[in-house]
């Protein structure tokens, strides 16, 4: 019954590919243990726990670890997209754009320019 209400918090860890995941229903609570990419990934298994079962669930005991921590995450440029937008998807301020773009000198020039396909750092803020 516990594992079916957190269904969706397996089918997102597995959509996030955890590592080393383990899922055991012990009496009445949920046991969930992995290890997630980046503290980003790891955040939406949280929010995905608190959705499904509040702030601070009763039957759930989860144990997730960060694989980087030296990155907050790992973006795909898509078509259309703008370093202000994916500033504002992952930290919720269009105005963060210098820090991604400060983040991948590497390949970037120009914070206007950025191409679909481009795999970019987003640092730990």
């Amino acid at each position: 019954m516990v594992k079916a209400k957190y269904q969706s918090v397996l089918d997102l860890g597995e959509q996030l590919n955890i590592q080393d995941g383990d899922v055991q229903v012990n009496g009445d609570k949920l046991e969930i243990r992995g290890t997630a990419a980046t503290p980003h990934h790891k955040n939406l298994l949280w929010d995905e726990i608190k959705k499904v079962g509040g702030e601070n669930p009763s039957d759930l005991m989860a144990d997730i670890k960060v694989a980087d921590d030296s990155i907050y995450a790992k973006h795909t440029v898509e078509s259309g997209e703008s370093l202000s937008l994916i500033a504002k998807h992952y930290y919720g301020d269009p105005m963060k754009y210098k820090q991604i773009f400060e983040a991948n000198t590497d390949q970037l020039k120009n914070p206007d320019l950025i191409h679909p396909g481009q795999e970019l750092t987003i640092p730990n803020l």
